[in-house]
């Protein structure tokens, strides 16, 4: 089993948000580059076979937010962890929760075989 706690998404990142689309595409490139970043820099191990990706989002405020918005606003973050890891990320079977709000905000992922 693996943990790594990685920077909540920018919300230009959000499906609702509204802007011009090579803000959405640099906003996407450099939290890709982040969390993969970040996941090297952890040096995590990945066991063999199909993978768990359990997702659990701590959003700096209290304000509502929808699953599928969140779990599509981390798609770039996703993409950063598998290429760190080396693999394709159709191993991953994903699974998600939300925690209390923690200043900031994150995204605490957890990487185990299934």
């Amino acid at each position: 089993m693996t943990n790594i706690t990685l920077p909540w998404p920018p919300a230009a990142l959000s499906p609702n948000a509204r802007g011009h689309w090579s803000k959405r595409h640099k906003a996407a490139k450099a939290y890709r580059a982040n969390c993969y970043l970040l996941c090297k820099a952890a040096r995590l191990a990945v066991p063999d076979g199909p993978l768990s990706l359990v997702i659990e989002f701590a959003p700096p405020d209290r304000r509502s937010r929808d699953d599928d918005n969140l779990i599509a606003s981390f798609k770039s973050g996703r993409d950063g962890i598998a290429e760190a890891l080396g693999i394709d990320d159709a191993r991953f079977h994903t699974k998600h929760s939300f925690s209390a709000p923690i200043k900031g905000g994150a995204v605490c992922v957890r990487i185990e075989p299934r």
